[in-house]
């Protein structure tokens, strides 16, 4: 009985070994292909929000508890061109989306990227089409010199159909990316009224975003 009982822990054992060094082998081979993808992701979002650049530097920052990152991006006589800032909210209707915002040296947004998200299909996931009306609203404006918040709460920026929270949400994610743009740079930062915070609950999930919520 002794030694059924310890064959089997032996077997066991050794399967674990064998199931443990198969899982570190697999994340050797797979880890570099899976760093140069997210690379590739980042460079092809930079490109989209920002003009021409040569190369950019990137500065490591924590607003509100999140993590943001600033691209600073420069030409070839190394004037800076414009900033890129992947940014994060965690008011979103599902949680936390990130948004990769590419602003001009004055401050105006150049262009609004949506890096990932789980808002309701056809709904708060407009955020992320082409010339949604979120994008619309801070395209070629500087937030410091705008209502930041949607229409609905005195706000100058139109909300998505039917996806408040989402749109809300929004906003909080490109002021705290224009202030980290504002805390490299050293220029001034802004207070977003969006009436999203980090401890907005989030509703039951009935498939639907509502104006009232």
């Amino acid at each position: 009985m002794k030694n059924s009982l310890l064959n089997m822990v032996l077997v066991l054992g050794g399967i674990s070994l064998v199931a443990s060094a198969g899982v570190g082998y697999v994340y050797r081979i797979t880890e570099e292909p899976i760093a140069l993808a997210a690379e590739a992701n980042t460079r092809a979002a930079l490109s989209e929000v920002l003009p021409p650049f040569e190369q950019t530097v990137e500065n490591e920052l924590v607003l509100d508890d999140i993590p943001v990152t600033v691209h600073t991006a420069s030409d070839s006589a190394g004037q800076t061109v414009g900033y890129a800032v992947e940014t994060a909210t965690r008011s979103g209707f599902s949680g936390e989306f990130r948004l990769m915002v590419g602003f001009l040296p004055d401050g105006k947004v150049q262009r609004v990227k949506v890096l990932s998200h789980a808002e309701t299909p056809g709904l708060g996931s407009k955020m992320a089409d082409s010339d949604n009306p979120l994008e619309r609203s801070f395209v070629g404006k500087n937030p410091s010199q705008m209502r930041l918040s949607v229409t609905k709460d005195g706000g100058e920026v139109d909300a998505l159909t039917a996806a408040t929270i989402t749109s809300r949400a929004y906003v909080d994610a490109v002021a705290r990316a224009f202030n980290a743009v504002m805390q490299t740079s050293g220029g001034q930062e802004v207070d977003a009224a969006t009436g999203a915070t980090n401890t907005t609950p989030v509703p039951e999930n009935t498939g639907k975003e509502s104006d009232n919520e």
